[in-house]
């Protein structure tokens, strides 16, 4: 059969997620000859009927019969949501509606929302919400948005084109082509945006055919199902219910669920499984989150729908998790493989902390994106020992001494820990701050390293001496040089190609105006204290700096990376000639 695709809403704060559901139900409710509604845990299901009746011509420009059944769109509406919705390679929403305040534009989540887009690799629609408020609009009584700004004063249709096309530049600035809905020529190489109001309902109807649209045009074969396979489906939530206990809420995007099934999730410690006693689904519009009484208890259900399970066994149940009926014989496998791959780690990196499995892999997917490794993985509180773990990696990598913690707290023995070894813990819940913050840190924490390599190592330069450039014979000689590779600076010693020392390097001067150091590709003049020009020092020369041995082994090894490949090279050679010298 064909299951109704799985939308999810997406985007920052305050900027309308939720009242654009509630403006999607209390829509779709209004036209009771359609038959409303039905109410699940985080989902509401708009069936296809219900949006023919909003949509009315609308649909038909699609051109296409729809066989879809409907939409199932996830009410629980932010990051944390979207990234629990999650199977192994990626998302388990079909769609995507990333809602974007058209009066404020781009904020911290709406970066965020985006590279999760981006690595789920989710399609997604834009609803530039808040038309309402653009000075001089006049809401009119339609849940059209091409009727109702047909109506309005042209200053007014001017201005929501403005805050458009800022918005398709924003993301153009991010690689993504966008258009307005009705001037999208390809939907597979532009998304569309889709002017709405939450508040009056205007662009609820071409959200709708959008979202329907698109869902029938391009995810095909997804959306078939065999509802005679085992339940599949994706853990948004564990939480305690009054007579029921520990209770998990389910997308189910496969397959049937039946009481009295076994069903196997991710668990800290490994493979955890639960017998069903309870499947139930929220009476009619009521809140979701209210006690037992508010639920229907159903002997079975088939995706794609949302469901509250009840069950011994489900205490230890990840959030974020896959959670599949053992009636397959393959459960075992897919659940080792899913708790294998969030939890994968690399020798050396940082400390992750989040608080859910789907976070948890959201995090990973964006650092390795920033080329960022991480060396233990976590769910819950920042501890003490993941501040020692990270103090302990201080010895191989400096840059990886650091905790990355999201939507946790911080232990008080941590904090204190955290002040005695100074490692740094990183604690947001925006996923798009973090990575800001540890870019901000790692840009510091480099810059203080070259500032103390400067202070203390000597780096390699070679430098040629000028013709006709001997501008004092002696006490101190300066004469003239070309940087040939490195760099040099006053009180570097300076040896020839035979390893014998010329002299320490005084002063450092280009058109009478003293350096602190000189860099490749300039010409300057040095004054040099025991070189006697035309003795020791001869026109056409190569000089070298003196980089001592405690020096040359920093820098093959741990400031490696300040070093560029030339550099390295001569930092070999300078290294020949010191053993020439001592053999």
């Amino acid at each position: 059969m064909i299951r109704q695709p799985i939308i999810s809403v997406l985007g920052h704060v305050d900027h309308g997620k939720t009242t654009l559901l509630d403006r999607i139900r209390s829509t779709t409710v209004a036209k009771k000859e359609a038959g409303g509604i039905t109410q699940h845990v985080g989902a509401s299901e708009v069936p296809l009927e219900v949006i023919e009746k909003v949509c009315g011509d609308l649909l038909k420009s699609f051109g296409a019969k729809m066989v879809i059944p409907g939409l199932l769109f996830v009410d629980t509406p932010g990051h944390e949501a979207f990234t629990n919705l999650r199977k192994r390679g990626g998302s388990v929403a079909d769609l995507a509606i990333l809602v974007v305040d058209i009066s404020k534009s781009f904020e911290p989540q709406t970066y965020e929302a985006i590279e999760i887009l981006r690595e789920y690799k989710t399609p997604f629609i834009v609803a530039a919400n808040k038309i309402d408020l653009v000075t001089g609009w006049i809401p009119k009584d339609t849940s059209s948005f091409t009727e109702s700004i047909s109506k309005q004063n042209p200053n007014v249709v001017n201005e929501v084109e403005a805050r458009i096309y800022g918005l398709i530049g924003k993301f153009s600035e991010l690689g993504f082509n966008s258009e307005r809905f009705d001037r999208v020529r390809d939907f597979q190489r532009e998304f569309a945006i889709i002017p709405v109001s939450a508040k009056t309902g205007e662009g609820i109807a071409e959200l709708l055919v959008y979202t329907t649209g698109l869902a029938q045009r391009f995810l095909g074969p997804r959306l078939e199902i065999d509802v005679s396979e085992p339940g599949k489906g994706s853990i948004l939530e564990k939480k305690e219910e009054r007579g029921l206990g520990t209770t998990i809420d389910v997308i189910l995007y496969n397959g049937t669920l039946r009481v009295n099934d076994t069903i196997a999730f991710a668990t800290t410690s490994g493979i955890g499984t639960a017998k069903i006693k309870a499947l139930l689904k929220p009476k009619s519009m009521q809140d979701l989150r209210d006690s037992s009484s508010k639920f229907d208890y159903l002997d079975k259900v088939v995706a794609a729908s949302g469901v509250k399970i009840g069950g011994s066994g489900l205490e230890e149940a990840l959030a974020g998790s896959l959670v599949i009926s053992t009636l397959s014989s393959t459960y075992n496998d897919e659940i080792k493989g899913e708790i294998q791959e969030a939890f994968a780690t690399e020798q050396t990196g940082v400390i992750l902390k989040v608080d859910t499995i789907g976070s948890l892999e959201a995090m990973s997917k964006l650092l390795a994106n920033m080329n960022i490794h991480i060396s233990k993985k976590g769910l819950g509180d920042v501890t003490k020992r993941d501040i020692l773990d990270a103090f302990a990696m201080k010895a191989s990598d400096q840059f990886s001494s650091i905790v990355l913690s999201f939507n946790v707290n911080i232990a008080y023995e941590a904090e204190s820990e955290s002040l005695a070894t100074g490692v740094k813990v990183i604690n947001q819940n925006v996923i798009y701050k973090i990575l800001d913050d540890y870019k901000e840190w790692l840009e510091q924490a480099r810059k203080a390293e070259k500032e103390q390599a400067e202070k203390a190592i000597t780096f390699p330069g070679m430098v040629k001496v000028l013709p006709n450039s001997f501008f004092r014979v002696s006490h101190p000689a300066v004469f003239g040089v070309d940087i040939v590779a490195g760099r040099i600076k006053p009180s570097y010693m300076l040896i020839d190609e035979s390893g014998r020392r010329v002299g320490r390097v005084g002063e450092i001067q280009e058109n009478g105006v003293s350096l602190p150091e000189g860099k490749m590709g300039e010409s300057l003049a040095i004054s040099v204290g025991d070189a006697v020009c035309g003795r020791n020092v001869r026109e056409g020369m190569k000089l070298y700096t003196l980089v001592d041995d405690q020096s040359m082994t920093l820098l093959k090894t741990k400031f490696k990376h300040l070093l560029n490949e030339k550099e390295l090279e001569l930092l070999d050679k300078i290294d020949e000639v010191k053993a020439s010298i001592k053999g």
